[in-house]
């Protein structure tokens, strides 16, 4: 069964996600990084643009996310603003900018708010950071928290497997998300977790709960914009579904544009002046 993209052109807020988990929409979200990405994506009818510290992958070819600074996401909050004008948009905050001090993690958060422009900010982790949670909320600056495999704890885990499958962990996220929301966290990211939690977490929280390989249990989806299109090639997670080729259809298009500059074809007279 198909099913249409809202026509529903209302800015998308915090409360209308809370809305529409109560109605059982799903909610779809995906990852811009540029003005004319972001552009394209939010008229297209995406609730969620997710401005991720994945730019250190997909934008700045680094292993990890770690590298990238506040200011480079900022640059990109930015970018994204600029051309939205429905979607939701959320600056994840970088590694180093709020964990263990909560003081400096308001004055992180204030930044991406004030400079970008942006809705809210996203941040991983539970109890661990408890404090610059409740601070950047007592601020009044909304927050979608993320649990599961956080890639900012990367260098911890030691490896990109699915969390929470044992036991203990299991019910420490568990744990964490009923924290997040009872702190006031208006929504969650859920990554690489089993299905069967993931749906757990999303039956027993009021607030919306969006997965990256979690199942189909959870309020809505997100994936990395470069991962979906095909522009990234090198990486393919079983929950990944690529829903286009433009690694392929670009390169067609490169090797033609050389191939019409060497011989001469481009420009024809119908495109001088």
């Amino acid at each position: 069964m198909s099913v249409a993209v809202s026509e529903d052109n209302r800015k998308v807020t915090t409360h209308r996600l809370f809305e529409m988990k109560q109605r059982g929409e799903k909610i779809s979200m995906l990852t811009a990084y540029d003005y004319s990405m972001a552009q394209i994506i939010d008229r297209a009818g995406m609730d969620v643009i997710l401005v991720g510290d994945s730019a250190s992958n997909v934008m700045a070819g680094n292993v990890t996310t770690l590298p990238i600074t506040l200011d480079q996401m900022i640059y990109h909050g930015k970018s994204v603003m600029k051309a939205v004008k429905r979607a939701l948009v959320v600056v994840d905050l970088p590694f180093g900018t709020y964990q263990g001090n909560s003081k400096e993690a308001l004055a992180s958060a204030i930044r991406v708010m004030k400079e970008t422009h942006a809705d809210c900010i996203k941040m991983e982790g539970g109890s661990e950071i408890k404090e610059s949670i409740q601070r950047i909320l007592c601020a009044g600056i909304p927050i979608m928290g993320h649990l599961g495999l956080t890639p900012q704890s990367i260098n911890k885990f030691g490896t990109y497997a699915v969390r929470a499958r044992e036991e203990e962990e299991a019910r420490k996220l568990l744990e964490d998300a009923h924290l997040l929301e009872e702190w006031g966290c208006f929504a969650l990211v859920l990554e690489k977790i089993p299905a069967a939690l993931a749906s757990q977490v999303a039956s027993e929280l009021k607030i919306p709960v969006i997965g990256i390989g979690a199942g189909g249990g959870v309020d809505g989806q997100v994936l990395v914009m470069h991962d979906m299109l095909g522009i990234n090639q090198d990486f393919s997670p079983r929950f990944l579904r690529r829903y286009a080729n433009l690694y392929e259809e670009m390169t067609k298009a490169l090797h033609t544009y050389i191939e019409d500059v060497k011989a001469g074809d481009f420009p024809n007279e119908s495109e001088q002046y």
